[in-house]
Formats: C-alpha cells, sequence, structure tokens
C-alpha cells in the first residue's frame, strides 16, 4: 500500500505517476514491474532489492505552488526475511519530503 499526504493542505495529495522497479538476478539492471498505482500487487515487490519512483512536480504545478523536488524514490530490500507486507508513506511539502515504512509478517496457514 502507498499513502501520499500534503503536508500544507494535511490531505491525501490525490494521484500521481509512480513506477515500481526491481534489479535483475545480477544486481546490475533496473526492470520496471508497475507503471500506475493500479498496477501495484503483490508480485510488484518481488523478493529483492526494489525501487517505488514518484513523481512529485505535476501535483506542485497544478496547485500553482512553488516546488523543489522533481521526484522522490524510496529504495529497499524487499522480502529479504520472508514474506512481508507494506504500507510506505510519503509526506511531501513544496521543498521536502519524508517517507516512513510499516512492515509486518504476512500471515501464513499456520498462523492463528
Amino acid at each position: 500500500m502507498v499513502k501520499i499526504l500534503d503536508a500544507v493542505k494535511g490531505v491525501p495529495a490525490g494521484s500521481m505517476a509512480l513506477s515500481v522497479s526491481r534489479r535483475d538476478a545480477n544486481g546490475m539492471i533496473w526492470a520496471q514491474v508497475a507503471s500506475r498505482m493500479t498496477d501495484v500487487t503483490s508480485t510488484s515487490f518481488g523478493r529483492g532489492c526494489t525501487v517505488l519512483s514518484l513523481t512529485l512536480e505535476a501535483y506542485w504545478k497544478s496547485q500553482g505552488t512553488p516546488h523543489f523536488h522533481k521526484t522522490a524514490e524510496v529504495v529497499f530490500e524487499a522480502h529479504a526475511e520472508g514474506h512481508r507486507h507494506y504500507t510506505l508513506a510519503l509526506l511531501r511539502s513544496p521543498f521536502s519530503y519524508t517517507t516512513t515504512a510499516v512492515v509486518i509478517n504476512a500471515h501464513t496457514p499456520d498462523q492463528a
């Protein structure tokens, strides 16, 4: 799950362009696995080094707000210790952004 909040207005920031890419088995080449929010599924976050790229610029331009960052990237190792559920949050303002993640173990049939 990806949540994006506008720190200036204190509301969800609405839709924005994003992509999810993973490194190949050799760790050399990034392969895009999702290019829209609706494409992001559990398979988008396969095991390995993953990058979530978010386009910030169009949002601030649509608001008529001067801004600094054009994109934000979150690079992380997905499922390094087994299957996990991820919630990634981006809090943005025109001249800064911060990210955080909540990572929990996925339920397996033998867990209560």
